[in-house]
C-alpha cells in the first residue's frame, strides 16, 4: 500500500473521535461558558493548564521511548511491561503523596477552600498516565479502530455524565420539587455544586478508560527488565524536559495571566477565561496536528529504515502544511459568522489573539514534523534544548507583555497570543537548521513558505473585503476557499496522483 495513502487512512482513523470529541467539546463550551461565569470558567481552565503541565512529568516520554524500543528490541512484550511497570510504581507514588499533600498544595495555588479539585485531578492523571503505554501499543500495532473506540467511549462519557449533572439533575430537581423523587435524586447531586461536576467527570472518563485496557494489561508479562528500563529512561528523559518546557509553553500563559495581571482576583480569572474559550476556537488546527501526530510517530519510525524514507518525510510535510492551511482559512473565513457564536457572548471580546494562535499552532504542527530527526537519531537532549529556548521565549515575554497597561498593544491575553506565536515560529526555524545539519530532509521550502503566504493573504483579503451582509459574506469566504484550493491542485496535481 502507498505509504502516504496508509498514512492518510491511518491519520483519518485516528483523527475521528478527536475531530467529534473536539466538536462535542465546542458544543460543551457553549454550555459552560452560558453556566459559568467568565472567574469561573477562569478557574476549570487553570486546573487545566497545570494537568497538562502534571501529565508530561507522570508519562516522562516513556510513550516515544515505547516506540523507539519496540522497533528496536526483538520482544515487544518486555518493552510494554517494562513502561507500563515504571509508569505504575510513579502514578501511584504520584497519587500517594498528593493525597496527603492536597491541603497545603491547594494553599500554595490559591485555592484554600477546595482541596478536593486538587485530590481529584491527582486521581485523573494517574489513571491517564497508566493508559498512555495501552494506547502506544495500539498505535504502535496499527490497532485505530480499537483506539477510536475507546476514545470515543471516554470523550462520550466525560460529556454525557457533564450535562447529566449541570443541565439533566437541575431540571429534574425543579420537576419534582417536594417529591419522593427529589429526596432521591440529591443521593447523588447538590445544588451547590457546578464546577465540581465537570471535574468529577473527567474522573470518572478517566477510570473507564483504564477498565477498558485490562484485558491488555492482564495477557502482558509482569517483568521489569532493568537493563531495558534504563535504556528506555536515558531515552525518555530528555523528551521529559522537553515536554515540560513544552507545557510552558501551551499552557503557562493562563497560569501566567492569572498571577501577573494588575487587578482583583475576580477581574483576573475573568481575562482567564476570555483567554480560554477564544484558545478553544484557536485549537482548531491542532484537530488535525493531533490526529496526525497519532498516526504519524509510530509510521516515521517504522519507514525509518527504508530508502526513500527521507524523500517521503519531505512529501508529507508539504502536504501538512497544505491541509492545516486549508483548516486556517475555513476557521477564519467563517469565523464571526460560525465559530465564534461557539462561546457565550461574554466571553469573545477576545476574537483579536485567534488568529495569531492559529498561525502559532500552525507552527507547532510543523515542528512536530520537523521533530522526528533527533527522535530517529536518539538526539533527544536537542529536543530539550529546543523547548527550553521556546520556554524561555514565553516566560519572558509573558512577564514583560502581561503587566503592561491596556494602552500598549501587547497586553494582557494579547501579549500571551503574541509569545505563543513568536516561541512557536522560533522552535521551528531552530528546529529546520539543527535538523539540516544532523539529519538532512529535503523540504520543499518554496511550497511550504508560498501555501502559508497564501492562506495568510486570502484571510487579507476576506478581512479587506468585509461585506456587511451574511449571503456576500459566505460568497466571499467560499470563494476564496475556492482560490486556495485550485492554487494547490495546480501545482500539486501529479504528486495527488502519485500519491493519494
Amino acid at each position: 500500500m502507498n505509504p502516504i495513502r496508509q498514512l492518510a487512512g491511518q491519520t483519518a482513523i485516528y483523527g475521528l473521535p478527536t475531530i467529534i470529541g473536539r466538536f462535542l467539546q465546542y458544543l460543551l463550551v457553549i454550555l459552560l461558558t452560558r453556566i459559568f461565569s467568565k472567574a469561573e470558567y477562569g478557574t476549570i481552565s487553570v486546573f487545566y493548564s497545570y494537568a497538562s503541565f502534571l501529565m508530561v512529568i507522570l508519562t516522562y516520554g516513556m510513550e516515544t521511548a515505547f516506540f523507539r524500543f519496540s522497533e528496536k528490541e526483538t520482544d515487544k512484550n518486555s518493552v510494554f511491561s517494562t513502561g507500563m511497570i515504571s509508569l505504575l510504581f510513579s502514578s501511584v507514588g504520584f497519587i500517594l503523596l498528593v493525597s496527603v499533600f492536597s491541603p497545603g498544595l491547594a494553599r500554595w495555588i490559591d485555592y484554600p477552600d477546595h482541596p478536593e479539585y486538587v485530590l481529584w485531578f491527582a486521581w485523573i492523571l494517574g489513571l491517564d498516565a497508566l493508559a498512555a503505554i495501552p494506547y502506544a501499543w495500539l498505535r504502535s500495532e496499527k490497532k485505530a479502530g480499537k483506539f477510536a473506540f475507546i476514545r470515543f467511549t471516554n470523550i462520550f462519557l466525560n460529556i454525557g455524565l457533564t450535562l447529566f449533572f449541570l443541565l439533566l439533575c437541575p431540571w429534574f430537581d425543579q420537576m419534582t420539587t417536594g417529591s419522593r423523587w427529589n429526596d432521591m435524586l440529591h443521593y447523588i447531586y447538590r445544588k451547590d455544586w457546578g464546577i465540581e461536576y465537570v471535574f468529577l467527570a473527567n474522573l470518572a472518563a478517566s477510570l473507564v478508560t483504564l477498565l477498558q485496557f485490562l484485558p491488555l494489561i492482564n495477557r502482558m508479562q509482569w517483568k521489569l527488565h532493568p537493563r531495558l528500563w534504563r535504556k528506555m529512561l536515558a531515552y525518555a528523559l530528555p523528551l521529559l524536559f522537553a515536554g515540560l518546557a513544552g507545557m510552558v509553553n501551551e499552557t503557562f500563559d493562563r497560569l501566567l495571566l492569572r498571577y501577573l495581571l494588575p487587578g482583583p482576583a475576580e477581574f483576573k480569572e475573568a481575562q482567564v477565561g476570555i483567554y480560554s474559550a477564544c484558545y478553544k476556537i484557536s485549537i482548531l488546527i491542532t484537530l488535525f496536528v493531533q490526529a496526525y501526530k497519532f498516526a504519524a510517530e509510530p509510521f516515521f519510525f517504522s519507514y525509518a529504515r527504508e530508502k526513500d524514507s527521507k524523500q517521503l518525510y519531505a512529501r508529507i510535510m508539504t502536504y501538512f502544511v497544505i491541509m492545516t492551511g486549508m483548516v486556517f482559512l475555513v476557521t477564519l473565513l467563517f469565523l464571526d459568522d460560525l465559530f465564534i457564536r461557539l462561546i457565550g457572548k461574554d466571553f469573545r471580546e477576545g476574537r483579536a489573539v485567534i488568529p495569531v494562535l492559529m498561525m502559532a499552532n500552525i507552527f507547532l504542527g510543523i515542528y512536530y514534523n520537523l521533530s522526528i530527526w533527533y527522535k530517529l537519531t536518539g538526539k533527544t537532549l536537542w529536543g530539550a534544548w529546543l523547548s527550553v529556548v521556546g520556554a524561555l521565549i514565553t516566560l519572558g515575554l509573558n512577564f514583560w507583555w502581561i503587566p503592561l497597561g491596556p494602552n500598549h498593544w501587547f497586553h494582557g491575553y494579547i501579549g500571551s497570543a503574541w509569545a505563543t506565536f513568536f516561541c512557536y515560529g522560533t522552535m521551528m526555524v531552530l528546529a529546520y537548521l539543527l535538523g539540516q545539519k544532523y539529519y538532512p530532509i529535503p523540504y520543499n521550502l518554496k511550497k511550504i513558505t508560498g501555501y502559508l503566504l497564501l492562506a495568510m493573504v486570502l484571510y487579507g483579503i476576506n478581512i479587506w473585503i468585509q461585506p456587511a451582509h451574511l449571503l456576500p459574506r459566505l460568497m466571499t469566504a467560499t470563494a476564496l476557499l475556492a482560490v486556495y484550493s485550485i492554487v494547490v491542485y495546480y501545482f500539486e496535481k501529479q504528486a495527488f496522483v502519485k500519491d493519494l
